[in-house]
């Protein structure tokens, strides 16, 4: 089994992939599954994320099967 996660908007163009799967061995956070997708990095402050499309925060829960979406804020006016 395996957690996909999908990156939207400039994370995206940057990442320069939609989304990828992931094993779900050793993780158990939101903040897990970034560290796993960077390379070990933080989960920037800045970043949204949502866990089976409901907002979340970088402590959250994941499951083997749940889907985990990043994006940047967005803004307008």
């Amino acid at each position: 089994m395996s957690i996909r996660v999908r990156y939207f908007a400039s994370l995206r163009e940057t990442l320069g992939r939609n989304e990828e799967s992931l094993s779900a061995e050793g993780i158990a956070t939101v903040s897990d599954v970034w560290r796993c997708v960077s390379g070990g990095k933080p989960l920037p402050d800045h970043l949204l994320c949502a866990v089976n499309m409901e907002y979340s925060e970088a402590g959250t829960a994941v499951r083997d099967g749940d889907e985990v979406a990043f994006f940047p804020p967005v803004t307008g006016g």
